[in-house]
């Protein structure tokens, strides 16, 4: 076995620390192409389908590939935003925000990185452009609140697979979950007060989950425990009883049963059952997505207009809100302890000269 070519090595630099921001993925853009192509990547998994591979593999390649590439390229084309991917642009922003805001606590020598599990920035691309530019401890926080082993499990196995073959490996700290974590709540309190506060207050509120197969929770998956976790915490920081809202769980596929209650037709219910308004809320995604943006906005809202209900109110995720990104500083700055983050004056009149030295020798070598 052949390891990763190491970047050249110079005694006397400073060790920085990053932190990297990882989220699920997405298209590159609303094509059938490029939907084949992350769907590919994203579907052959095996932490998202425990399904026999060579049974699997037929599936995919001949049955779903083949069709659902279009029909999802068509959905994206509905969200796609002028800078691109709603999940990407969001993510991207996020970073910067939190880079921002760990240098303003004085974390000058941190460096923040966004990267995806499937699709582009590729994780293993980003975790060697730290090391080239001499990050030798890495926090990896997850954008998925509440830990699956469908989600972060399977941001683990990339990073392990990656540093298996590094040579020198970087000190790493992985964040399991943050689902009850304070900064997280109060920034999902915060929203939907603030959103209330400008638009009323619905009938009920629905918490929606992404949803998982029932399987998983019954060998061993925390999933479904925290995402009642995190539900029951916003609703008492909202004060809100136990008949004011209710958790539910989206995005099914295939025949198998997935986590309960569902959600489209939980709202179905909630208005042949009397209820005028809803308010939907997708706490799992701290940002906008397809399943939010076209799936809960769009799809569910028909669902409840077709049963009668008359309001339907979907609230935005946390996004960039500034709550949120004090919230992610809160939990990067609980991984970093212990590391050097912070530099003298000297060291940083040295790494701006560094940085302008190598912007010099970039400069020549492409003049």
């Amino acid at each position: 076995m052949s390891f990763r070519k190491e970047p050249p090595h110079t005694h006397g630099n400073i060790a920085k620390s990053a932190v990297v921001l990882v989220n699920l993925g997405t298209p590159d853009a609303p094509t059938r192409r490029a939907l084949r192509r992350y769907l590919k990547e994203f579907l052959s998994d095996r932490r998202v389908v425990e399904i026999p591979r060579a049974v699997w593999w037929f599936i995919l390649t001949f049955i779903i590939l083949p069709f659902r590439s279009g029909k999802s390229a068509a959905k994206y084309k509905l969200i796609w935003m002028r800078e691109g991917s709603p999940l990407r642009v969001h993510t991207q922003k996020q970073a910067a925000l939190l880079d921002t805001m760990l240098e303003e606590r004085g974390h000058h020598a941190v460096k923040v990185a966004y990267a995806m599990r499937y699709g582009s920035p590729a994780l293993p691309q980003v975790l060697d452009q730290l090391k080239a530019e001499g990050c030798d401890r890495i926090a990896i926080l997850p954008a998925y609140p509440q830990y699956s082993g469908t989600t972060t499990g399977s941001i683990w196995d990339a990073v392990f697979a990656h540093y298996a073959q590094v040579r020198n490996v970087p000190e790493l700290r992985l964040v399991k979950h943050y689902h009850d974590h304070d900064g997280y709540i109060d920034a999902l309190r915060d929203s939907v007060l603030e959103y209330w506060e400008n638009h009323g207050r619905g009938d009920k509120l629905v918490m929606s989950f992404h949803g998982v197969p029932k399987r998983t929770l019954l060998l061993g998956d925390p999933y479904h425990c925290e995402c009642h976790k995190t539900a029951r915490l916003l609703a008492e920081r909202l004060r809100l009883g136990p008949t004011d809202y209710v958790v539910t769980f989206q995005s099914r596929f295939g025949r198998a049963e997935w986590l309960q209650p569902y959600t489209a037709g939980t709202v179905a219910q909630l208005a042949r059952e009397g209820a005028r308004r809803v308010d939907v809320l997708c706490p799992g995604f701290t940002s906008d997505c397809l399943e939010t943006l076209e799936e809960i906005n769009m799809e569910v809202r028909r669902e409840f207009e077709a049963a009668g209900g008359q309001d339907y109110h979907y609230i935005p995720c946390l996004n960039e809100t500034p709550a949120w990104i004090a919230g992610m500083a809160e939990i990067a700055e609980q991984h970093l302890i212990g590391w050097p983050t912070m530099m003298s004056p000297s060291q940083r009149d040295a790494e701006k000269r560094d940085a302008d030295t190598g912007r010099e020798r970039a400069l020549q070598l492409g003049a």
